[in-house]
């Protein structure tokens, strides 16, 4: 293992010239009394940041239109962000990880959804499957799940989701029936990124079969092995964008977990989930900040090169003032994400921070890779010109991790909660 960090250390020296594991992130939350407001990034974070745009740019962006085409896993590249550091950020340092903070984790998630979300999302996702895991396990659950991400380059997944309960986990039908030393599995995930490469899985389930019992206490959170008897993996959904991301259903038939692989506690499984939504929306949010600032910069380039009516794009008021709207809301749902990931990173509860930066970033993505489309005009339609891709791979940041309206409901309940205090 520490073969494989000196290894990852010299590259990323040679890259960008400093050396980010010589240093701690927490640091970057140290500030001294009375600064107030600090935009600027710390040296680490410009570090995190330009490794991460380097490989998005030189190595993501030229094979992205493929793996959409395709839809083949992309597997190369994976290797390669988790060679760079660029992936399982959140792992404690004690575990062998970097032991980022949600913020960090942000800067690179949006360089890298700015060369394609399909590949961010498949990285992405394995940080959504570790939290669970960091926010709840016990040392032996991180050292043996945690780490063995660190000594090779495996997937991990969250596996909450099903055919009837989306946003609405308190409405999760999978059963887990208790005897003797291990809990029995059935029913069926749905809608489960990385489920077909995952190494194990962060899994909710019923615990209590009182149907009237309350969902703090009728669900258990369970680490399964992907390779256990009686997990059935489905077919790899064809979805309209992000390709590539590898998204199936699960059936669990008679799947026998040991108590060990308990998180927490028996009844301890939606806090758990919800605890990590928390963590993991600001990432989402950056996601997509990273394709609006790819569709933003897709459209100026564009109008500064094409010509009509005997002037370029750019020089028609309609075409410059969409793009400074365009500009203005990359430039917001930024501050949101960032907002929400330093309150996490700061130790306060972001529930309200997070899905403000989840439910804006996602709305303001469709409307940019929309309007990059509009001023590509036809050629916008068409595959050969990147925007196209780009309005498809948008339209996710609306659905997953809590839909927009679930988002807002959040948010209302968080404002008016305020005022009831």
């Amino acid at each position: 293992m520490a073969a494989v960090f000196r290894r990852c250390s010299g590259i990323l020296k040679n890259l960008s010239g400093f050396n980010w594991r010589s240093q701690h992130t927490k640091a970057a939350l140290q500030r001294e009394p009375g600064l107030g407001f600090n935009f600027e990034l710390t040296e680490q974070q410009k570090e995190f940041q330009a490794t991460a745009r380097k490989f998005a740019r030189e190595e993501v962006i030229p094979v992205a239109a493929e793996y959409d085409k395709t839809g083949e896993y992309p597997m190369p590249l994976i290797k390669r962000a988790w060679e760079l550091g660029l992936m399982n950020t959140h792992i404690p340092e004690s575990y062998g990880g970097l032991g980022l903070g949600i913020f960090d984790g942000c800067l690179i998630t949006e360089e890298l959804a700015y060369g394609c979300t399909g590949i961010q999302t498949a990285i992405e996702a394995n940080s959504l499957g570790q939290i669970p895991v960091i926010i709840a396990g016990t040392e032996q659950q991180q050292k043996k799940y945690l780490g063995r991400m660190i000594e090779e380059p495996v997937m991990c997944a969250y596996c909450v989701t099903e055919p009837g309960a989306g946003s609405d986990v308190a409405g999760i039908k999978t059963k887990a029936e208790k005897k003797g030393d291990e809990y029995i599995i059935n029913g069926q995930k749905m809608w489960i990124t990385n489920g077909g490469k995952a190494n194990w899985y962060f899994l909710l389930a019923r615990s209590d079969p009182d149907p009237k019992a309350p969902a703090s206490k009728a669900f258990t959170g369970f680490i399964v092995e992907a390779d256990t008897p009686g997990v059935q993996i489905g077919r790899k959904e064809l979805n309209m964008g992000q390709r590539c991301s590898d998204t199936r259903g699960i059936v669990f038939e008679d799947v026998k977990v040991p108590k060990e692989n308990v998180l927490m506690g028996e009844g301890a499984g939606f806090k758990i989930a919800m605890g990590a939504f928390d963590k993991t929306r600001p990432p989402v949010a950056a996601g997509a900040v990273g394709l609006a600032q790819r569709a933003l910069d897709e459209a100026t380039k564009y109008a500064l090169e094409r010509k009509t009516f005997g002037k370029l794009l750019v020089e028609h008021q309609g075409i410059s003032f969409l793009l400074a709207e365009m500009a203005m809301k990359v430039e917001l749902a930024r501050m949101g994400y960032q907002r929400a990931a330093w309150e996490i990173d700061a130790g306060r509860r972001n529930t309200y921070y997070a899905s403000i930066a989840k439910a804006f970033a996602g709305d303001i993505v469709n409307q940019l890779a929309a309007d990059a489309v509009q001023i590509f005009g036809g050629n916008g339609y068409n595959t050969e010109y990147p925007v196209e891709k780009l309005m498809r791979d948008a339209k996710i940041y609306q659905i997953y991790e809590g839909t927009a309206q679930i988002q807002r409901l959040i948010i209302a309940r968080e404002h008016v909660g305020r005022y009831k205090k």
